[in-house]
């Protein structure tokens, strides 16, 4: 199935959304760990592990093509970057589509 122009114009609009609540998200849990009572060092260097990890996360950044669309929204759901009742204004189709491919995955 071909996602619809619709479908792939919400995308566009709803993603730097999912992504900046999930950077915020982020930014809170640095927070407190930042004003743990460990060493700095140790602060810095897992907050450096942690940055790497979480700029590969589909949250931070992500390709978008309308071909993957639907296997981007499954990730999304599978990484906590949105839930599946944020796909709530997609047409039922793509709903079903990615409800199937969650099955399957």
């Amino acid at each position: 199935m071909e996602v619809s122009k619709k479908d792939w114009k919400l995308y566009r609009e709803k993603l730097p959304e999912w992504q900046e609540a999930y950077m915020e998200k982020l930014i809170k849990k640095y927070v407190k760990y930042l004003q743990s009572d460990k060493p700095a060092s140790t602060k810095f260097w897992e907050m450096e592990k942690r940055i790497k990890r979480d700029k590969r996360n589909p949250g931070v950044l992500i390709e978008v093509s309308k071909q993957d669309m639907p296997f981007d929204l499954i990730r999304l759901i599978h990484e906590g970057v949105i839930t599946v009742n944020d796909l709530d204004e997609f047409s039922q189709e793509l709903k079903e589509m990615v409800s199937f491919l969650m099955e399957r995955s």
